[in-house]
């Protein structure tokens, strides 16, 4: 696992075992901000959830899901107050945090906001959490971006609330997390369909991002490359995105994938974290 991202670190609770988190090297000189990603080690919680699920909607014990949270908080020794989360729905709506978080989870796939120790928190199990940072500006957000709202826009609708906020693209640090890569990502010609049928002329093209390969023909998707290429798009340079090029599917031991669960029979499972925050 190390070889593939910049760095992997375990950071110890008080009187708690060590969590795994991926803080990758290349966005470590952001200044004022902090990157991170769980992996599904270091947690309480048993059977397909096992252990460090931090998803509370996939049926895992709300008591394993509040302990394996307050334990995540715990690691940042008061530098992080709340992590907060959103009730994800694969749409396109960025919410901007200002106040006190709310008390219930908002309908959205984007968060963004200029609070020191709030952490924005995007829960994934093989879509794609894009964490986003403006150090100079101090502002930050994270995108919930699946193949659907990769498509619909999610992570120029948290882009664009960043840039209201004082953000300038050319300033902005874009890290695409763990998520399902081309190899495992297996799809039909109705899926690519989907794709040649949507128009948006302030998107690039799709084609590229399919492919058949020799040994068996079958047609896969390369969901971090079409982001990526998205945000270069958007006019974020070239230099400044940044992919950790981790597999939620292919790698068991390390992630939760609802790819591999559904293929398994053990869905639903857990859900990992991309977190991003100012300090």
């Amino acid at each position: 696992m190390q070889k593939k991202c910049d760095s992997m670190t375990g950071l110890p609770t008080r009187n708690q075992a060590t969590i795994p988190l991926i803080r990758p090297e290349s966005v470590a000189e952001v200044p004022g901000v902090q990157f991170f990603f769980t992996t599904r080690r270091g947690g309480v919680s048993s059977g397909r959830y096992e252990s460090l699920n931090l998803g509370g909607h996939v049926g895992d014990d709300p008591s394993a899901v509040a302990n394996n949270r307050a334990r995540v908080v715990a690691l940042w020794g008061g530098r992080v107050r709340k992590i907060v989360y959103l009730n994800q729905v694969h749409g396109a709506t960025t919410v901007t945090l200002t106040g006190d978080p709310p008390d219930t989870p908002p309908d959205a796939d984007g968060w963004v906001t200029q609070q020191e120790g709030i952490a924005l928190a995007i829960l994934t199990a093989d879509c794609a959490p894009v964490l986003l940072a403006d150090g100079t500006a101090r502002v930050i957000g994270a995108a919930h971006a699946g193949w659907r709202g990769g498509l619909s826009g999610v992570l120029e609708s948290c882009l664009d609330a960043m840039l209201r906020l004082g953000a300038r693209r050319e300033q902005i640090n874009a890290l695409i997390g763990p998520c399902i890569r081309q190899p495992s990502y297996i799809v039909g010609d109705d899926f690519q369909a989907i794709f040649a049928a949507h128009s948006d002329k302030n998107a690039p093209s799709h084609k590229k991002f399919f492919s058949k390969q020799e040994r068996d023909g079958r047609l896969r998707f390369d969901l971090p490359g079409y982001l990526r290429k998205r945000l270069g798009f958007y006019g974020l340079p070239e230099e400044r995105i940044h992919d950790v090029k981790l597999c939620t599917c292919s790698e068991k031991n390390d992630f939760f994938s609802h790819r591999r669960a559904t293929q398994q029979g053990l869905a639903p499972c857990g859900r990992q974290i991309g977190g991003v925050f100012l300090v």
